[in-house]
């Protein structure tokens, strides 16, 4: 199969050029009586004709007491419009991949195998594991070899996901297709009074947008800032997916699988409960609108439905801050995402209830017990006016301690902020208590422009001086052109290693 231009080559000095692009885009929408487009990147809207492509549950296997699954990246061709077949990259398919499930307290391993014609690697993002497991740059998969990762699930019931992150290539990798749900479960996710049978009333919702050029294929290197902002957008790979809901109450996981576009997402006849963010459940439901979802966050929401009644998910104008010219950013495109259709006669739900896991005192995170307090400054390309070197390490912090980690968006553009390994919970935004919807545990952000945001978090288990995990914006654009850094957790008293790919020089920054 024929290989088109990579995603983020040829981008020569495009950083640079962004204050010029804003600047450009704001004298557009001033000029002719100061009109402002809706839109420089409109969403087609779809007829809701298409079934919605449940992926299906990995198989797996048990070996001397660990569940095993094997994922194989792969090219293939899917039919996003009718009668066009797009060249796409899936695991284990044409695209995307299976959803793999997994109990806390289970050793699992995954062999994953590159058909791929170059390298790439799998992420297990919002996993806490090993950092020589944990899918990052320093993992890559050549092609044509295997990857076994393996590690103890010790974590709350979550929807996490995987993708690849190869160096300067997560973008190409990501919207070609290669991304899957990982859903963990737990003593309080399974007591739970939610709806719990997959791909019946516990849907996976993976949204995403594309760019398709006159023959149907996707146009991989051709967005500006803040990434690609495809006028096609699609629902676990499908366009125009509508699901059948045969219950009373319906359980959307909803995951932001885009490279670049905000989503708000909600229903506009509709309430809607969340019951789960990024790292699991919340202590109890919020009756929320809509919710915002930044490339590689995840929401769990519970909606209830009247016999026969249609509905649509939403995606309403993005509130992205304090941003620059908001339209050149997605953020005044509103689009249908879902059509959830109630059979005439639903099958009885209980009302979303649940109570704390038996692991719930150990979990809990203490700002009492913060000793390190560490800044970071994300601009247009950098943090804390470096980019990424995978050679250097950026941070030190030591097994067992628990920090407070601030974080700034200097500039008037868009960032999601990612942090591998941990989970983080929300101290601050500004000095004020987050909403409730940012009160749970979280790994992704959508960090504002101008506003401080306080992170507290964890680093247990796991000490490795060679291996780092990453922190980066997770609009992958920005990721690929180099606005990522590497943290290394150690034992106490000991220092930085040597990382593959290059000398660390044992640097700790204490901000």
């Amino acid at each position: 199969m024929s290989r088109r231009p990579a995603l983020g080559r040829g981008r020569a000095n495009l950083r640079t050029a962004v204050g010029s692009l804003v600047a450009g885009l704001a004298a557009l929408a001033l000029a002719g009586c100061g009109a402002i487009p809706g839109s420089v990147t409109p969403v087609d809207e779809a007829e809701f004709t298409n079934e919605l492509a449940i992926p299906p549950l990995a198989p797996s296997r048990v070996v001397d007491g660990t569940r095993v699954f094997s994922l194989t990246a792969q090219e293939g061709a899917t039919e996003f419009l009718p009668g066009v077949q797009t060249e796409t990259w899936g695991f284990d398919g044409s695209y995307l991949g299976p959803t793999l499930r997994a109990e806390r307290g289970e050793r699992v391993a995954v062999e994953v195998t590159n058909d791929l014609g170059e390298p790439t690697s799998v992420h297990w993002h919002g996993m806490h594991l090993p950092a020589a497991m944990d899918g990052g740059p320093h993992q890559e998969v050549a092609p044509g070899a295997t990857w076994r990762p393996t590690w103890e699930i010790d974590q709350p019931a979550a929807t996490l996901w995987y993708h690849p992150h190869p160096h300067g290539a997560t973008e190409e990798h990501v919207y070609r297709g290669l991304a899957g749900m990982f859903l963990l479960d737990d003593d309080a996710s399974r007591a739970a009074a939610l709806p719990q049978e997959y791909g019946v009333d516990d849907v996976p919702v993976i949204v995403q947008d594309k760019a398709l050029d006159d023959d149907g294929q996707l146009e991989p290197g051709n967005g500006g800032e803040p990434g690609i902002l495809g006028d096609v957008v699609m629902t676990n790979g499908t366009v125009g997916a509508y699901q059948e809901v045969t219950t009373e109450r319906v359980r959307l996981r909803l995951l932001n699988g885009s490279t670049a576009r905000t989503y708000q997402l909600g229903f506009e006849d509709l309430d809607m409960d969340l019951v789960a963010t990024d790292g699991g459940l919340l202590d109890a439901p919020v009756r929320l609108d809509n919710v915002r979802l930044a490339p590689g966050e995840r929401a769990e929401v519970v909606v209830e439905m009247e016999p026969g009644e249609t509905t649509r998910l939403r995606s309403v104008e993005a509130d992205l801050g304090n941003v620059a010219v908001p339209f050149a950013m997605g953020g005044n495109d509103a689009f249908d995402v879902l059509e959830l259709r109630a059979a005439d006669t639903l099958a009885p739900s209980p009302e979303p209830g649940w109570d704390a896991s038996e692991h719930a005192a150990g979990d809990e995170l203490d700002e009492a017990d913060a000793s390190v307090t560490r800044t970071f400054e994300l601009d247009d390309s950098r943090i804390n006016r470096q980019r990424m070197d995978m050679g250097r390490i950026d941070e030190v912090a030591t097994v067992g301690s628990t920090e407070v980690w601030e974080v700034r968006n200097t500039v008037p553009i868009p960032h999601s902020f990612h942090v591998h390994d941990v989970q983080f919970r929300v101290l601050s935004i500004d000095g004020e208590a987050p909403p409730p919807e940012l009160a749970g545990r979280k790994d992704t952000i959508y960090v504002e422009p101008g506003k401080d945001y306080r992170f507290l978090m964890r680093f247990d288990d796991y000490a490795d001086p060679d291996m780092p995990y990453m922190f980066h914006c997770h609009m992958l654009m920005h990721e690929d052109d180099g606005m990522m850094g590497q943290f290394v957790v150690v034992e106490p008293g000991q220092d930085a290693g040597t990382v593959p790919g290059g000398g660390a020089d044992g640097h700790q920054s204490h901000h």
